[in-house]
Formats: C-alpha cells, structure tokens, sequence
C-alpha cells in the first residue's frame, strides 16, 4: 500500500508542476515604442515610458536618452544604453567610446529620486558577452511561472556624454506576453547637472 501512495503523490506533484510551468504568465505587456528622435538639448525631461524592441538574442537595440530613442545607425558615443534581451549595457568602460555608466539606487520609490550621485557609476565590462554589474541583476526570475519580473530598483544612468538620468524597469514582455520587450520609465538631466526632479 506505501509504494502506491509513494507514486501517486509522486505522479500528484508531477502534474502539478506541469500545471504550473504551462499556466499563461499574468504579466504586464507593452508594444515597442516607434522610434521617433527629438533632441532634449538642455532640457530636463521626463517622466517618460519607452519600450525597447530587445527580441533579438543576436542583436544589441542602443537607447540615446537625449533623443529619447532607440538609434539604428548609432555611432560610437550617440547612445547610453544597449538592450539584448533580458541583458542592458552602458556605453563606457574598456572598448567603449562613451562615459557611460550606472548605479544601482537600490529599492526607492521613483519619485522620490530627486537628484543622482555623480560618482560610484559601473562601467561595462567587455567579457566575452558585454556586462554590467549594476544593473545585471534587475529582475527576478519566477521558477514555476519561468517568468522574468522587475526588481523595482531605480538605477542612476550617467549618459556616453557625461550627462545623467534615472530610470525605472517596468516589464520585460511583448504583447502576447512574449519575452524581450524591455519597458523602463525614465527622467532625463539634459543641462549637465544630477537634478532629475521634475518641478
């Protein structure tokens, strides 16, 4: 009678892991933001949603925060950040043009993030796949549900130009719940100052 129990709570707990692992995730969805490049100048802008297009496991999409864009023909310091996926790079550090950089402000409401420090920024480190630890860990991954979610962290982003910003991951997926499209809320500093308080 024991080795009966033994397999159907065995075969039990088998079906419902399967169950768990094949439940459609309930997750927050967005549609790629249309690229459409308007130069900040000097001008603090923000708060702004944008949704990078990051499906492909093969290609970088880089984000210029003073554009306010995702830039296709990008040169080597017209953008400040890359996506890849679940992966997000700065443009500064060993093989990089920029001075890029960022740092993880840790677990504060976005709007009480007033100004950003303008030291302490992580570089991106050129391993044999592009990295930066400062923003490398900035979901959690749900084990049953396989599903990627925020940390809901603000990280200060110093720009390729020297210039700062602060932004917030919002989700991680497509419509249809599909993986890969990077949504982040952001404030830009265009005038070179670390204020990102919007008055």
């Amino acid at each position: 009678m024991a080795p009966i129990i033994a397999v159907a709570t065995v075969v039990m707990a088998a079906a419902i892991f399967v169950a768990l692992t094949l439940r459609h995730p309930d997750v927050a969805t967005y549609a790629p933001t249309p690229p459409a490049p308007r130069d900040a100048g000097r001008a603090l802008v923000g708060p702004i949603r944008y949704t990078v297009d990051a499906t492909s496991p093969e290609r970088w999409r880089e984000f210029s925060f003073r554009l306010g864009t995702v830039v296709d023909d990008a040169n080597a310091t017209g953008w400040d950040l890359a996506f890849r996926r679940f992966q997000i790079i700065a443009n500064g550090g060993t093989g990089y043009q920029g001075n890029g950089g960022i740092v993880d402000l840790g677990a504060v409401p976005f709007e009480t993030v007033h100004g950003v420090p303008t030291t302490g920024y992580q570089a991106t480190e050129s391993r044999p796949d592009p990295h930066n630890p400062a923003i490398a860990s900035w979901y959690s991954y749900g084990f049953f549900s396989h599903v990627l979610s925020p940390k809901r962290h603000v990280w200060a982003v110093r720009t390729a130009d020297g210039r700062y910003a602060k932004m917030e991951i919002v989700s991680y997926y497509c419509s249809g719940a599909q993986p890969g499209c990077v949504t982040f809320r952001y404030v830009y500093q265009g005038d070179g100052s670390a204020v990102v308080a919007v008055r």
